[in-house]
């Protein structure tokens, strides 16, 4: 019961930074300013609504839980972002990532295809699991994801987030 509560306030605040950053203007922005590239174009989009509903598992583990993600990213000037991610970790426990990140647009020459590389503070791996992800101290660890994304259309994409030798996330993407 006291997951769910958590899970319940977590996808609360989510859908408050959601509103907040779709109708904030460019000029106030929620990442610090010294993430922007200075100088460089502004992003076509505000941000963009991240949602995982699976998570595959390189090893099976009969303790493991599914893992559901929502997250937002502010686009900034350069193709930095940052963000924040509410999941619940491998272990059912409730997890946050707080992060910053570079796209890197039109991969091979396709223009739909782009990747990602973000690194943060993670916080959800507590007893008995906090020896599952490296570098834990009471529940808090540094990460760092890459992915690779396809775009769908203008404003949709799907997302592989590669999440080190544990597991690979499929999710889908929506910028405003």
């Amino acid at each position: 019961m006291h997951i769910l509560k958590i899970s319940r306030f977590s996808l609360a605040v989510a859908l408050s930074l959601f509103v907040n950053l779709a109708n904030a203007d460019a000029a106030s922005r929620y990442c610090p300013n010294f993430l922007a590239v200075k100088g460089a174009a502004e992003p076509t989009h505000r941000g963009e609504f991240t949602f995982s509903p699976y998570t595959h598992h390189w090893s099976q583990n009969p303790e493991h839980k599914k893992v559901v993600m929502v997250a937002f990213d502010e686009q900034l000037p350069g193709d930095r972002l940052c963000g924040i991610s509410f999941f619940s970790n491998s272990f059912g426990q409730p997890s946050v990532y707080v992060y910053a990140g570079q796209q890197f647009n039109a991969l091979l020459g396709m223009p739909n295809l782009y990747a990602k590389v973000t690194g943060g503070l993670m916080y959800g791996y507590v007893a008995p699991y906090e020896n599952k992800v490296p570098l834990n101290y009471n529940g808090f660890s540094p990460a760092i994801i890459p992915s690779l994304g396809y775009r769908l259309s203008q404003h949709d994409s799907f997302q592989l987030q590669f999440l080190g030798n544990a597991a690979l996330m499929f999710s889908y993407g929506r910028q405003f």
